[in-house]
This record gives C-alpha cells, structure tokens and sequence, in this order.
C-alpha cells in the first residue's frame, strides 16, 4: 500500500477515544501525515499530554487544542506551561483579555508556539448564536474577533472555511500576509457533515485563504485511512 504523500498544511485530528487508538492511527498513517491536532478528549486522558510531547519528540508536528478560555491571569499561565512543554500550535478562546493573557505567556516561555483564537466554532450556526444572545452574523462575529485578535498579537485564527476569504483579507490588510487560518468544517465530496454546520471542500478552503486544514472523522474513521489521506492531499495540491 502506497502511504499518502505528505502536505504540512493538513492537520489530522486524531478525535479517538484513547491514547491507544490515536498511537495507532499514528503508526498506520506513518510518513504520510505529519501534523496531527490533540484535543481535549486525548489531553484529558492520563497520559494524554506525554502522548503529544511524544508525537513532537518524534518528528511530528503538534496542535494541541485546548481552547483556553479564563481569567488573563490563568490563560497566562497555562498558555505558558504549555509552550514550556513545547507544541507548535495552542487555541484559545478569542476574547481580548484571553488572547493578551496567552500572548504574554506564551513570550515569557521563550518558545515559538504559535498562539490561534478560536473565532466561531464550525459548529454554530447564526441561530445558534441568535440562542446564545450575541447580535451577530457568524460572519460579522468572526470579523470582529479577528481584528481583535490582530490587535492583540497572536498568530492566527481558527475559522471555518467560508470566512476564511474576509479574514484574509482583513490580516492583508492589517500587514499580516502571514496570519494563519486555520479551518476545521473540512469534508471532502459527499463526506458526512456531522455535527459541522459550515464546512467546504479541502481545495475551496485553500483557495479561500486558509493556511492550514484540519480533519479529523473523514480520515481516522475511514475505512482506510491512508487512502482517506490521500485523497485529501491530492485535492489539496493543485492549490
């Protein structure tokens, strides 16, 4: 079996049920992937964190997706502990008080974790939002939060792929061509949306504007994931 030839810019999010099965879907991917998203199920599981600084001491590129979101004081020292730790991309929530807190401590560790607010989850349609009491669009929300995030100096954004057009154009504009977009809501054609309310292809989110991609269900519960992988790399490549 051919593994799939290997893009930085797809992250696989390995949303497993134990540290166990998402070693296993390390091995089995092997070379072909090699930037993977931990998130809170595995972070939260004992074990969890060492299997992520493991997957980093052995080659591989890692978000570990907390989605802090506290008091300054507190994002401040977890931001830190974590990029002590050492992972290549950290979320926090994208409130100002939040991303400042993680921006000071993510410096004060000395390391070059790059710091991503999370705009609106790709879950949230705008009634569920109408719900939650915010006086927003998804669109006209997102936008708010990422020019205060480029107010407050993190990296990038995290937001799904139909605003990722706007928010590159807004961090051009602001003299950050190097902001990164990160997007989950990625399905390739005919993939299950699941709990995803805005979603795109891999190649219309590039295009977009997006600098990374993240899936997860579409390729670690394929049939066969390497191929799953390939696919998706392949679409990604014309862009």
């Amino acid at each position: 079996m051919t593994a799939a030839k290997n893009d930085p810019r797809l992250i696989v999010g390995l949303d497993l049920p134990s540290v166990d099965a998402a070693r296993a879907m390390v091995d089995r991917l092997g070379d072909g992937v090699s930037f993977y998203k931990v998130g809170l199920t595995l972070l939260a599981r004992p074990g969890g964190v060492a299997f992520a600084h493991a997957l980093r001491a052995g080659g591989k590129q890692v978000f570990q997706d907390w989605k802090l979101h506290d008091i300054g004081a507190q994002v401040e020292g977890a931001a830190r502990a974590v990029a002590e730790g050492g992972c290549d991309l950290l979320t926090v929530h994208a409130e100002p008080q939040v991303m400042r807190g993680a921006v000071k401590g993510r410096d004060a560790s000395g390391s070059h974790t790059k710091l991503l607010a999370v705009t609106v989850l790709t879950s949230l349609s705008d009634a569920d939002l109408a719900e939650l009491g915010y006086g927003f669009s998804a669109p006209d929300l997102v936008e708010r939060r990422v020019r205060q995030a480029l107010d407050c100096g993190v990296d990038g954004v995290v937001s799904s792929p139909l605003e990722a057009a706007r928010v590159r154009e807004i961090a051009v504009a602001a003299g950050r061509p190097d902001f990164l977009i990160v997007t989950p809501g990625v399905r390739p054609a005919g993939a299950d949306k699941g709990d995803q309310q805005r979603v795109a292809a891999p190649a219309d989110a590039l295009r977009s504007g997006a600098s990374h991609l993240v899936v997860a269900r579409p390729v670690v519960g394929a049939d066969d994931p390497v191929q799953a992988a390939a696919a998706i790399v392949a679409g990604m490549s014309a862009v």
